[in-house]
């Protein structure tokens, strides 16, 4: 069996402190995948494994990402949902590979909106 070295600790050291800030919510960013049979049909794995393959990249652990079902929205799949810490939801639709990447660099990375992407800013509110 191979010497465990430094860099191999540290990176054992970063995965554990990944998994246990996402299971005690300590995340600065929550990226919401809508995978109803509707975003399922329009590419909603695809724009799931995109957003995760970005992350992974950037070596992102303080992100959730996590799915739901059906916005409501059918004719605007693929559509996600970024909440960064404190500050409203804002609601991405019509999403492809590349606006997904961009999404990612911008407003999950880079705390800035996609002003041009995005349909909505703000929590949908029912009485």
């Amino acid at each position: 069996m191979a010497k465990l070295t430094v860099e191999d600790l540290k990176k054992i050291k970063e995965g554990y402190k990944a998994e246990r800030a996402l299971r005690e919510g300590a995340f600065r960013v929550k990226v919401t995948v809508h995978m109803g049979t509707c975003g399922l049909a329009a590419g909603a794995r695809e724009i799931m494994n995109v957003i995760i393959d970005e992350l992974d990249k950037r070596g992102a652990a303080d992100v959730a990402v996590s799915t739901s079902g059906c916005a409501g929205l059918c004719s605007r799949e693929p559509m996600i949902t970024v909440q960064l810490l404190d500050e409203p939801p804002v609601k991405y639709c019509d999403l492809n590979e590349e606006k997904a990447r961009r999404i990612v660099a911008e407003h999950v990375m880079g705390g800035k909106v996609v002003e041009e992407l995005a349909l909505v800013r703000g929590c949908e509110t029912s009485y």
